[in-house]
């Protein structure tokens, strides 16, 4: 039973990791973006979001396409695995964002912002692994696109 709740941390820190990378791709660069435009605090969130999901939902669906799975297949494959572990992310690090005093005004240059997204980027990853280790454990989030592959971890995502 320890290695199957063993296995199960791993998949769902995998899971987690990988939604954390393409979180932080659309994060930093809807972030960045933002601020150097001098966007509102909406504005800037909800292009980070976008992004977030964008990245998010392509880290899961390159390796899909490459192995020669069409978008039309890969694309909902993507959404069942990635969006509540994505969503329960962007909403965790972009409150955080808005809470700490300064952080979205800081600017790309400061080390407030970058500390504070890195701050708020490592939370949400703390976050959502139950989330993920709960949905793999049903069946469901990555454990859909896993099972696809014949259940084994592929790291390359």
């Amino acid at each position: 039973m320890a290695a199957k709740g063993s296995s199960l941390n791993r998949t769902a820190f995998s899971a987690t990791a990988h939604c954390l990378t393409g979180c932080a791709i659309g994060e930093v660069l809807g972030m960045v973006i933002g601020t150097a435009l001098g966007w509102g605090n909406f504005a800037t969130i909800v292009l980070a979001v976008v992004l977030a999901f964008f990245f998010g939902y392509a880290l899961t669906m390159l390796p899909l396409l490459r192995s020669g799975l069409a978008l039309a297949a890969a694309l909902p494959l993507a959404f069942a695995s990635d969006t509540l572990s994505i969503a329960v992310m962007e909403v965790v690090d972009n409150l955080i964002m808005l809470v700490i005093p300064g952080a979205m005004e800081a600017g790309v240059g400061s080390l407030l912002f970058w500390g504070s997204l890195a701050f708020a980027l490592a939370v949400a990853f703390v976050v959502a692994f139950p989330v993920n280790r709960y949905l793999i454990s049903k069946g469901r989030g990555h454990a859909v696109v896993h099972e696809y592959h014949g259940g084994h971890e592929h790291h390359g995502h």
